[in-house]
């Protein structure tokens, strides 16, 4: 006969079991992807099943093996976690995988009284809807009183409660099975009702504590992919803006060149076409600085025929292993409209405007200076205000913080009358860039601006 002590002992220690199960595989990124997936091949459910049954399948052998030791044994809440969570032909097989220790010492009633649960378990989460299987609660007083507040206000029917219903009706029977074919199934005695209550509970709380860990994790990862997608879609919109004033002005100079310059208006619409195409096709969040070059270039030389060759000169000191390098798309561009706009435009002589690349001390930079007519010093510390209808600083400002988080530099160096000196510094290992970023993103919630 078991001591009541060694009772209240196993059913404190088979909560700590749960939990450190379930937290251990929550931590494999491999389970998460299975666990989570919407749809799974035969061979990941496999994989699924091995991951959970055969930790706990050990749990069997060990309880069966270490005298005294029952508290390593929570086949019976995993084969129910399986069927809610799995459905009940996988949880079926998982169950096999979880009895196969008790049937080997003689526990003939486990096999079937596994898979039995499992596949009840199954049918149950048919009906059940998938948010209040996440939901379910290890708590059990706190559920039961929220379930009487709920239905005192508007009577309704709750799959939640009829769960915790579920396990401790297979308690029960699971109970009766191995009083009545001693040593065919295992069970805690139950000498009281205190006790009685007190498995079921547990039992409860053992199905339960999964729960709320994965599906912590569960929330955890549909907020950061939110935030993904929400940073992809604001990426998106503010790579696909174009000044309007610049379109229109483009549009004006092409026509009064295609008369008197028929060669030199076509050139401009190949490249206002080129502009257009890169604004509209689908592309990545980053491109090569070639092509991001490529696309600068054209806006450029559509600016240079508007503004005259004698007014706007382009000097490059682009270094040759910069060009294959990955940077954010549409990056340059507005920093060099505003540079046309804010700097060169405003003089009567108009100006230059150079644009560097080079690699220093493993980081990517990335210059355009102008010598225009500078900003003021408070100017400086809003540099946002000079971007006009554009993109403008403030946003690509913006692009580096979400891309690169802490990793990205952007500043900015004015003199009044001599120019403006705009520096992107970027780290040239993007993918450990983006994984620090990426982490940090469900604790710090992105704005709009």
């Amino acid at each position: 006969m078991v001591e009541t002590k060694l009772i209240w002992i196993t059913l404190l220690v088979k909560l700590g079991v749960a939990a450190a199960v379930s937290s251990a595989l929550a931590r494999s990124s491999a389970f998460r992807r299975l666990l989570f997936a919407e749809r799974r091949t035969t061979a990941q459910t496999l994989g699924l099943l091995a991951m959970i049954c055969v930790p706990l399948s050990l749990g069997v052998w060990v309880r069966i093996v270490v005298h005294n030791f029952y508290a390593a044994d929570i086949s019976f809440e995993t084969a129910i976690l399986l069927g809610v969570l799995l459905g009940p032909t996988a949880a079926a097989q998982g169950a096999c995988l979880l009895a196969l220790p008790a049937v080997l010492h003689g526990e003939y009633l486990a096999l079937p009284f596994d898979v039995g649960v499992a596949i009840i378990s199954g049918i149950f989460s048919w009906f059940a809807e998938r948010e209040e299987i996440w939901s379910f609660s290890p708590f059990i007083d706190l559920s039961i009183y929220q379930w009487i507040r709920r239905n005192l206000r508007k009577p309704r029917f709750d799959r939640q409660i009829l769960l915790m219903i579920l396990i401790v009706s297979l308690e029960i029977v699971c109970w009766w099975l191995a009083r009545t074919y001693p040593h065919r199934l295992f069970a805690l005695p139950e000498p009281s009702w205190a006790i009685a209550i007190a498995v079921w509970a547990c039992s409860t709380m053992v199905v339960g504590i999964p729960l709320k860990i994965w599906n912590a994790v569960r929330i955890e990862q549909t907020l950061k992919e939110q935030t993904r997608l929400l940073l992809e879609a604001r990426l998106d919109a503010l790579q696909r803006q174009i000044n309007p004033h610049f379109l229109f002005n483009t549009l004006n100079s092409i026509a009064s060149l295609v008369r008197r310059d028929p060669e030199r208006a076509r050139e401009l619409i190949v490249k206002l076409a080129n502009i257009l195409r890169a604004l509209l096709k689908d592309h990545d969040s980053y491109v090569p600085f070639r092509e991001e070059l490529n696309f600068t270039e054209d806006y450029l030389g559509i600016e240079v025929v508007r503004f005259g060759t004698e007014k706007l000169k382009v000097v490059k000191e682009i270094d040759p292993q910069t060009l294959e390098l990955p940077v954010p798309s549409m990056l340059m561009q507005p920093l060099v409209e505003n540079s046309i706009k804010h700097g060169l435009e405003p003089r009567i002589h108009g100006g230059t405007i150079t644009l560097r690349s080079r690699l220093q001390e493993g980081r990517f930079i990335i210059e355009v200076e102008d010598d225009g007519v500078g900003m003021t010093a408070s100017s400086q510390r809003l540099p946002a205000m000079r971007t006009g209808n554009g993109i403008g600083m403030r946003n690509v400002r913006e692009r580096l913080e979400v891309l690169f988080g802490g990793n990205a530099r952007f500043n900015v160096v004015s003199r009044p009358g001599r120019g403006t000196r705009v520096t992107l510094e970027m780290p040239v290992d993007l993918e450990e860039a983006q994984s620090a970023r990426l982490d940090a993103l469900p604790v710090r919630p992105i704005t709009s601006a």
